[in-house]
Formats: structure tokens, sequence, C-alpha cells
């Protein structure tokens, strides 16, 4: 059976975690999803995917805090604030449900995804090639990509 995307999780530096059901994202394009190998900080050798770049729109409905999140910045400012303001989302799952058909439940899967990520503060917690903004009509742009901001991807939003 195919597999059916059901939400994106967004990993923050902080620890943190954001999930995004996929009826509340817009625009969305991931570039150049490659695969590598690697290993990352002490962790074990493994196949790593990388991206050029993310652009999003995310819909004003996902600005909450899901309890199985921990969104401790976004308990005090919201989602949409919070990752406008310290911008430090370093990778992603996207997360599939795939039917069975033997008894109608679904089997989950995930693939983890890494955005470029440039250490804009002493604390390397701030990624320079982050940036956000809101619109007037409350849905979230985010683009991380070392060449653009999300102002000149998305203008007049």
């Amino acid at each position: 059976m195919k597999k059916e995307v059901t939400a994106l999780k967004f990993y923050l530096r902080n620890g943190e975690t954001w999930t995004i059901k996929k009826e509340y994202i817009g625009d969305l394009w991931i570039k150049q999803i490659s695969k590598s190998f690697g290993r990352i900080g002490d962790g074990e050798l493994e196949e790593i995917y990388p991206c050029e770049s993310l652009k999003i729109e995310i819909l004003p409905n996902a600005d909450q805090v899901n309890s199985a999140d921990i969104n401790l910045g976004g308990l005090e400012l919201g989602m949409f604030e919070r990752i406008t303001k310290q911008p430090d989302i370093e990778k992603m799952d996207i997360l599939y449900a795939i039917p069975n058909d033997k008894d109608a439940t679904e089997v989950n899967e995930k693939d983890r995804v890494y955005f470029p990520y440039l250490a804009g503060d002493v604390d390397g917690n701030d990624n320079e090639y982050q940036t956000g903004l809101i619109s007037e009509d409350g849905h979230l742009f985010i683009v991380i990509d070392p060449n653009k901001t999300a102002q000149e991807v998305y203008p007049g939003k």
C-alpha cells in the first residue's frame, strides 16, 4: 500500500519539538534531499538526509502546543512567535501512515531530514539560515536557506 504523509515534526536545538498535521501546511518545498553517510556529534555512523533548503507556509490553526511535544517557549509565546524569535530548527521528521490491509490499522514510518545550519550566536543555538515571518492573516512562513530569506521568498506577506 502507498504511504501517506500525516505530519511534519520539527526538532529545535534546545530539545523542543513541534508537530504540524498535514492539513495545517500550505505551501511546502524541500529542495534537493540527498543521502549521505556520516556521524552527527558523538552518535553512531549512519545514513543521513540533508537538504539544500526548506520553504513552508503554516496555517494559523497550527499555532498551538501539542501535549506530546515539549514546547516551553511555545507555551509562553505561541509557536509562531517562538519560531520567529528563536530561529533554531535543525531537522524534521516527515511522518507517514501506511494502511495495513490485514486489520485496518496503520503502520507508522518516518524520514528524517536535516536543514542547512550556521550558528548565529555564541551558544550555537540560532540558525543564520532560518528566517520567518507572520503575515497579516496569521500564516507563518519559514525559510531555511543559505541564500534567501523568508521576506525574499514570500514578498508582500
